[in-house]
């Protein structure tokens, strides 16, 4: 008997019967994001300044450039998000002594303590839903959600100049 590509990877070889993993988290992804909003709302923040707040810490990254690929951002749309976030203390942008024409970018303390409320309330809704997995189910999926995550190629290519 001849093995089709859809048969591989199965542990008895029959054809895996599943939706497409699109299929499967992009309405998850939705839902969390939906889950999420009341907490991002009562700590005035959107999606993309909550993504900074995440990413910033005390050791501060050399360029907004740098920062939007991290998070995956447009890095001219990502300007208006900085200024919001600066004009209400919670991230620093401080010239660099040793080149002037770029912006350091850190984290302030109310920064800090507004990402990590809001990151408890979030996460306090993400248990919730986890709490429906067996306990070696749910350690098995975090894992495989952070591996995937880390892909390489999942990230955008660079756009050369």
């Amino acid at each position: 008997m001849t093995e089709k590509p859809a048969d591989r990877g199965t542990p008895s070889g029959e054809r895996a019967d599943r939706p497409d993993l699109a299929a499967m988290m992009v309405p998850l992804g939705r839902a969390l994001m939906a889950a999420e909003q009341p907490a991002l709302d009562a700590h005035g923040l959107t999606m993309w300044g909550y993504s900074v707040l995440l990413h910033l810490d005390e050791t501060p990254i050399r360029t907004q450039a740098a920062l939007a690929e991290a998070i995956r951002a447009d890095k001219t749309r990502i300007i208006a998000v900085l200024d919001d976030l600066e004009s209400r203390d919670l991230i620093r942008r401080q010239p660099d002594p040793g080149d002037r024409r770029v912006r350091l970018l850190s984290l302030t303390p109310e920064g800090r303590r507004v990402r990590d409320a809001t990151r408890a309330a979030i996460q306090e809704n993400e248990e919730r839903l986890l709490a429906r997995l067996p306990a070696a189910d749910r350690a098995a999926f975090l894992r495989a959600l952070q591996t995937l995550s880390a892909l390489p190629e999942l990230r955008p290519p660079r756009k050369r100049p």
